[in-house]
Formats: C-alpha cells, sequence, structure tokens
C-alpha cells in the first residue's frame, strides 16, 4: 500500500511539472520566442527545468529506494557489516548529493545567468528610439526622430535592434512583452532601457506585470512588428498631420471636439487640440482597443467611451461627459476618420 501511494505522488508530481511548463495557447508564452532576448530568456528557462526535472526524478528515486529498503530491513534486519555499508553509502550520498552536486547546479546557472545578462544589456549599433511611458492605466508611445507619439500600440521594423526607453509618471509599472524580451520595471524619474530584436512581422500581446492600482487588469498593449519597408510606410504616415474631415457629421464632430472638454485633455495633430492629459488621438482611428485593451475599437464602444468611459473601466480618469445623441454621433465620425 505503502509502495503504491509513493508511485502514485510520484507520477502526480511529475505531472504537474509538465503541466505548469504548459501556457495556455491563447496567452503570450515566453518560451515561445519571436525575438533574440526572448531567445535567450527562454534558454535559461529551459536549462532550469531540465535541470529541475532532473532533480526530481532522482530525488524521487531514491525516496522509493529508501522506503523499500527500510521495509526490507523491518522484515530481515541487517547485519552489523552491512549497517556499516549502508552509513557510508548513506555519508557519499549527503556528500555528493548534499553539497557537490548542488554546487554544480548552481555553478552552471550562474554562469548561464551571468552570460545572458550580458547579452540582453548589450547596445547596438544603429537601434531605433522609441520612448515609453507608463500612464493611469495606458502607454503613451513616442517616435523621437519621427516626432510622433501614439497610445497603447508599439509599431517596431522586424530584424532591427530597438532601444526602448521606459519610465512612469506616477507609480511603478512594468513593461512586460512575453515573445520578444523579459520584464522591464517603469520607475518614475528613472529611465530605465530594454532592448529588443523582433525576428519576424507579427502582433504580440503586452501587459503591465507589476501591480498598480485599481486597472492594472486592463493595462495592456501591442507590439505590432513590421517588415522594415511596412515600418517606414506607417512612420511616414503617421508623421503627418490627418486629413481634414471628409464627410459634414464629422466636420462637425471635430467642432464639438474642441468646444468640448476633450480638446483641453487631448492631442490631435494639425488641430487645436493639445491637451496632454489623455492619449494622443491623431491616429486613433487605427488603433485595436480602447482603453488600454479593455474593449474593442469599434464605433459603439467609443461612443461608449466617449460618453462614459468609467463606465467600462472603472478608475478611468476621463470623467463622463454631457452630450447629445447628435454631438456624440457626429464626433465618432471625427475620431473614426483620424487615420
Amino acid at each position: 500500500m505503502k509502495n503504491r501511494a509513493v508511485r502514485f505522488g510520484v507520477v502526480l508530481g511529475g505531472a504537474m511539472v509538465v503541466l505548469t511548463s504548459c501556457g495556455s495557447s491563447k496567452s503570450p508564452s515566453m518560451i515561445d520566442s519571436k525575438g533574440n532576448e526572448a531567445k535567450h530568456i527562454a534558454g535559461v528557462w529551459w536549462l532550469m527545468f531540465t535541470l529541475a526535472a532532473a532533480v526530481y526524478v532522482v530525488v524521487a528515486g531514491f525516496i522509493v529506494y529508501a522506503i523499500r529498503r527500510r521495509h526490507s530491513d523491518q522484515q530481515e534486519p541487517q547485519s552489523d557489516q552491512a549497517d556499516t555499508g549502508a552509513q557510508r553509502f548513506d555519508d557519499r550520498m549527503i556528500v555528493w548529493g548534499g553539497v557537490a552536486v548542488p554546487l554544480v547546479i548552481l555553478l552552471v546557472l550562474a554562469v548561464v545567468t551571468v552570460r545572458t545578462t550580458d547579452a540582453l544589456r548589450r547596445p547596438e549599433r544603429n537601434a531605433l528610439r522609441v520612448e515609453v511611458v507608463g500612464k493611469r492605466w495606458w502607454w503613451a508611445v513616442t517616435y523621437p526622430t519621427a516626432r510622433f507619439t501614439t497610445a497603447n500600440e508599439v509599431h517596431l521594423p522586424a530584424g532591427r535592434p530597438i532601444e526602448l526607453g521606459l519610465t512612469s509618471d506616477n507609480v511603478i509599472h512594468s513593461f512586460w512583452v512575453p515573445q520578444l524580451a523579459g520584464k522591464l520595471d517603469m520607475i518614475p524619474g528613472q529611465r530605465n532601457i530594454l532592448r529588443i530584436r523582433a525576428s519576424a512581422p507579427g502582433v504580440y500581446e503586452g501587459l503591465c506585470a507589476e501591480f498598480c492600482g485599481v486597472q492594472h487588469a486592463h493595462m495592456m498593449f501591442t507590439v505590432i512588428v513590421q517588415t522594415a519597408g511596412d515600418f517606414d510606410r506607417w512612420l511616414a504616415q503617421r508623421s503627418q498631420p490627418p486629413l481634414e474631415p471628409a464627410s459634414e457629421s464629422a466636420a462637425q464632430g471635430a467642432v464639438a471636439f474642441n468646444r468640448l472638454p476633450c480638446a483641453g485633455c487631448h492631442t490631435i495633430a494639425g488641430t487645436q487640440a493639445n491637451g496632454t492629459l489623455g492619449p494622443e488621438l491623431t491616429d486613433i482611428a487605427s488603433r485595436r482597443d480602447l482603453g488600454a485593451g479593455t474593449v474593442t475599437n469599434d464605433p459603439e464602444n467609443l461612443a461608449r467611451w466617449i460618453t462614459d468611459a468609467p463606465s467600462l473601466k472603472p478608475g478611468a480618469l476621463m470623467p463622463p461627459i454631457a452630450m447629445t445623441g447628435s454631438e456624440v454621433q457626429s464626433i465618432v465620425a471625427y475620431l473614426e476618420s483620424l487615420k
């Protein structure tokens, strides 16, 4: 009965180890690396996992062996000579299993960790500089060379080294794109640097990995990695002010936007709206989500957001705004034209 219980425990423990190493296919995983930095980190993770699994198997084997030996000793008492041999074996196992082997494992991990850390911190020439500021609870993303700011989406070219300058204007946040790089804290008054080189175009989900308040769970962002040509075209398009509203409804929305409190908090390039409290809206229509991943960016959600953002994201700093139905429709039409 005892042996069955031991075997069950060993199998159950092994199953838990395997299951904990697997993530949901819908969630971004650092093991599914799509960048050089993530590959370095995944390599360390796999090494630690392999060593931990090996230690688990060896320890489980010794537990089974010890139980069997104890059971055998209870049935057939050993001689003094056998007891002496068993004691010597136990002493050797303490020296090797308790001191030597753990020391070797820790030394190997120390060397690999130091080398990986050095590789992650090593600067590269011709890196594209992007500045990201953690807000409450969204992300301001600036491209200094193009003098353009957006929000909650980071566009990057594939294969090019990227230098992300990270900071915060309120509390500590943590910038993490599991498939591209490790997490790095965003500390008020301190600029930290995260280096990334994405290996292939794609859309990668990021999140804040440091509890930062009531809407921490809804402080997400998207990294869109493009080919070099597509990224250059995107950056050139975003560097230009938006076109004049093409429809009458959008034109009325532009007037209403500047008349209402919206223009005091948000910026739209080429217009009188130059607020700095809320996200930049120059390219709002091209974004996938609203409220840093809270809801999908479509006309219905946009209307709900501009009239009562806290109903969708409790704690959001954007207050409810009293508008008529026609004002809401015209402002939505105007914002939908900002691409």
